[in-house]
């Protein structure tokens, strides 16, 4: 067998490997039409949407934060399932006015859109879904400032949908997971509140490294007293030893509440 024949059936085997490693996927987007409908009429009827956020998290960690972690957190949660997929992120989010800009847009690199396009957008991805056979849509918000929103969304789809056993979850306890649950675990081994932090501090930057660990800085995690960061905490401290129980919780939790929730769904 020449040289190049063997190098061609090598690429060959590696390509027919990734392709079988692709079709297990929990993420849509890596799955072709054909291998998400066999999944749907095999028992696939749950769908996590990702909802993130691009944002400036401080000097230390970088803007794409929610939607990294939100995406590495959903693919989990899906796993443990196992009868579920994960829809692409939704990354673009209210972050506050643009002009003259309010909250997170104070700072370069956050992106905003109004609130009625992004309630817009998280209703047409759920009809889409639902569309197509996956009936349980659960909204995972990695952020607190839309929470309104998902609530909105899903109570207007759930109405409409009340005759049928589709439903659309705004899961309150994936962020309660990651944002008081977790705080209260830091409290209780002796940080304090304000180390701990509401926006990129010891909590946050904690539950980054241990799940995505290159959207930190370490460099950077010691403050430097030159004006406003976009900080509220101290992330001096952090590290992924601490966050990964607070990662292992998420995941508890949120499969728990969304077990419960379609459970529910399915039995009216």
């Amino acid at each position: 067998m020449s040289r190049l024949l063997r190098r061609c059936l090598v690429v060959l085997v590696l390509a027919g490997g990734a392709s079988l490693s692709a079709a297990a996927s929990v993420q849509l987007e890596e799955l072709t039409w054909t291998e998400l409908q066999a999944r749907i009429k095999a028992g696939t009827t749950t769908v996590l949407l990702p909802v993130g956020g691009t944002e400036q998290n401080g000097p230390h960690m970088a803007l794409g934060k929610h939607n990294v972690r939100v995406r590495a957190l959903a693919a989990l949660i899906a796993e443990r399932l196992g009868n579920a997929v994960v829809a692409p992120v939704l990354a673009y989010v209210p972050e506050g006015a643009i002009d003259p800009p309010t909250q997170h847009m104070r700072w370069p690199g956050t992106i905003s859109i109004p609130e009625a396009a992004f309630q817009a957008t998280l209703e047409g991805a759920a009809r889409s879904l639902r569309q197509h056979g996956l009936c349980q849509v659960v909204l995972l918000g990695d952020h607190g400032g839309y929470r309104n929103s998902l609530s909105r969304v899903a109570a207007r789809l759930n109405r409409e949908w009340a005759a049928s056993a589709c439903r659309v979850h705004a899961l309150p306890e994936y962020y309660r997971a990651l944002s008081s649950d977790f705080d209260s675990a830091l409290t209780a081994k002796g940080y304090a509140k304000a180390e701990i932090g509401s926006h990129a501090g010891l909590a946050d930057t904690s539950l980054t490294l241990a799940i995505a660990p290159s959207l930190v800085r370490g460099e950077a995690l010691v403050r430097k007293a030159t004006g406003p960061d976009g900080v509220a905490g101290d992330p001096a401290r952090a590290s992924a030893e601490l966050g990964r129980p607070g990662i292992a919780h998420i995941v508890e939790a949120t499969v728990a509440a969304i077990q419960a929730a379609t459970q529910t769904s399915h039995t009216r």
